[in-house]
């Protein structure tokens, strides 16, 4: 899951994205405008948290923009702004939601689950893929109906190959949604995830397209 943080305030914005990583999300950030809008035409994200208040153009010209090409993207708009009038304006022009600053951490994350699962295009709260069921209200995995102890990244790699059971991924789409820019990581690091996974899943659950990436069968 990756997430964008456009925010102007530098140690905020360290320390959002901070959490967010613990969390396990592939979290980045950029603090104008303009940067946001070009990440989003280059590699667009999962979830945007958008400030308001960016020195270059204002966070509801930015939603505007984005919502011409992308409708359906999820936007939390992230802002110092408590007054009625901006929080309207902001719904009105296409937020998802709305969290006025100071505000718990803990709150943020909650926002951030509800637009993942809206994400989910399973329709269901629980993906399921021949033995392997992932509960997305409760981050719990299940093999032959037996709980699953996952690390936080082998969970996230299997939550997105189940989202798009069927589908052929490639290395690059995988590692932008586990992996934050600038973040370390091992030549090898996805396929060491690959192999502790098809230990707990069997050798044959995930599939390697040679030359391509990896994939699931359609459940």
């Amino acid at each position: 899951m990756q997430i964008l943080l456009v925010e102007d305030n530098q140690a905020l914005a360290t320390a959002l994205v901070q959490a967010l990583q613990k969390q396990g999300y592939a979290a980045n950030s950029v603090a104008t405008g303009e940067a946001a809008l070009y990440v989003i035409r280059t590699d667009v994200p999962d979830i945007i948290i958008l400030d308001l208040g960016l020195p270059d153009i204002d966070g509801i010209s930015v939603l505007k923009r984005v919502r011409k090409k992308h409708a359906n993207l999820p936007v939390l708009l992230l802002t110092a702004r408590s007054d009625l009038h901006d929080k309207i304006a902001g719904l009105d022009s296409g937020a998802d939601d709305y969290l006025a600053k100071p505000f718990e951490i803990s709150e943020l994350f909650a926002r951030i689950r509800v637009l993942e699962r809206r994400l989910n295009t399973s329709g269901s709260a629980q993906i399921s893929v021949g033995k392997v069921s992932l509960d997305i209200n409760t981050n719990l995995v299940s093999f032959e109906n037996e709980p699953l102890d996952l690390s936080r990244r082998e969970f996230m790699l299997l939550k997105i190959l189940l989202e798009n059971a069927g589908r052929v991924l490639t290395r690059n789409t995988l590692e932008s949604r586990l992996y934050s820019w600038g973040e370390e990581v091992a030549s090898n690091a996805l396929e060491v995830h690959i192999h502790h996974l098809r230990k707990k899943l069997g050798t044959d659950f995930i599939q390697t397209v040679r030359g391509i990436g990896y994939k699931v069968s359609s459940p």
